[in-house]
């Protein structure tokens, strides 16, 4: 039998590992939300997506954010099989925009993204 809902079972952890990697910019946590051939895209059908290990550190750090800039608020929408739908706000300090979130991730069976789409949307 095979658990038929691994992103529910993943997402919690995740989350809170992905919001403690985007505190830290350390390389080591950012590899370990991820699968060692995973996708990361910015935006949808992203042709600059970060591939794998070393793309997505490469890439998380070129856009890095300073831990005390932002504080991130999310829920989960919905999962289905490996897949999760989250919704966040990050707000930035000093004046900077806010952000509507929107993020699928594919998990694969150990928690791990193999796959991760992020749509944001600048607040009026």
């Amino acid at each position: 039998m095979t658990d038929r809902n691994v992103a529910r079972k993943h997402v919690q952890g995740w989350m809170e590992n992905y919001q403690a990697a985007w505190a830290s910019n350390e390389p080591e946590d950012i590899r370990g939300l991820f699968t060692e051939d995973a996708r990361y895209e910015a935006r949808p059908g992203d042709p600059e997506a970060w591939l794998g290990h070393d793309g997505i550190v490469a890439g998380w750090l070129a856009a890095r954010d300073e831990p005390a800039d932002w504080t991130f608020e999310w829920k989960l929408l919905g999962a289905d099989a490996d897949t999760a739908f989250v919704q966040g706000v990050t707000t930035y300090s000093a004046g900077r925009p806010t952000y509507d979130n929107l993020w699928v991730i594919r998990f694969d069976g150990t928690g791990r993204a193999a796959a991760f789409t992020e749509w944001f949307m600048e607040r009026a």
